[in-house]
């Protein structure tokens, strides 16, 4: 089984990927197509030159490659995707066939967190809208997606990742709850600039508290994101 989880940036992804990847049976692959999205958008982020040189560009070999054989043979392949690198050009069509989750989370929490690390994002650089939009294409496919909020899996880690292994039917393993210190070898070349707060983790943080207060010049940002984040959280397990 391949599981391609859908969600933005600052969204407990990294967290969720090492989550699986702490199981023998499970494969993981980090962002693959972020190589792809640079290349064809010519967008400025942290570490371009470095993703690009890492990473395959060619969307449509990354679509192959991820619709070929799970790597090392391994039952279940966790695929972790960032809505927003699935741009005009980014292949769709393999997503037929892998189990499509979705990841959300509130985007007050989410932009605070962005803007802490790049300037002035908008709707675009944080994901909510393609996550409609993929998560809308799946539906009209007669596929069955899920939605998981991060807001859950922190609160209680065990419960809800256990509802989640059982609506996509992966049997629930204890091994999710935990993950060393220090990153994981499948990180992204990218991790050295986004993910140091999870290096220093060995399992999930604490329930989050109260909704941060968004700084007012990034509120109608805030006002926008909050349609597609309702929306989806009609559907979350």
């Amino acid at each position: 089984m391949k599981i391609a989880m859908w969600s933005g940036p600052r969204n407990l992804s990294t967290a969720m990927m090492y989550s699986f990847g702490a199981r023998t049976d499970c494969a993981v692959i980090d962002e693959p197509f972020y190589a792809a999205y640079l290349a064809r958008t010519g967008i400025d982020h942290p570490m371009r030159g470095d993703i690009l040189a890492a990473q395959e560009q060619d969307a449509a070999q990354v679509a192959q490659y991820l619709s070929g054989p799970n790597p090392g043979a391994r039952p279940f392949w966790y695929q972790k995707h960032m809505t927003q690198h699935m741009v005009d050009g980014i292949p769709r069509d393999w997503m037929r066939a892998v189990r499509n989750v979705f990841l959300i989370r509130h985007p007050a929490r989410v932009i605070a967190s962005y803007a802490a690390k790049r300037e002035n994002p908008v709707l675009d650089d944080i994901g909510f809208r393609q996550q409609v939009e993929l998560f809308d294409a799946v539906k009209d496919w007669g596929g069955s997606p899920v939605v998981v909020d991060s807001h859950d899996i922190r609160a209680n880690p065990a419960e809800a990742l256990e509802k989640l292994c059982d609506a996509i039917g992966v049997p629930w393993s204890p091994h999710m709850l935990s993950w060393p210190r220090g990153g994981h070898k499948d990180d992204g070349v990218w991790a050295a600039h986004w993910y140091g707060a999870v290096w220093q983790s060995t399992g999930f943080a604490e329930p989050e508290g109260e909704v941060p207060e968004v700084p007012e010049d990034l509120r109608p940002l805030l006002a926008d994101s909050m349609p597609y984040y309702e929306q989806m959280t009609a559907d979350r397990i």
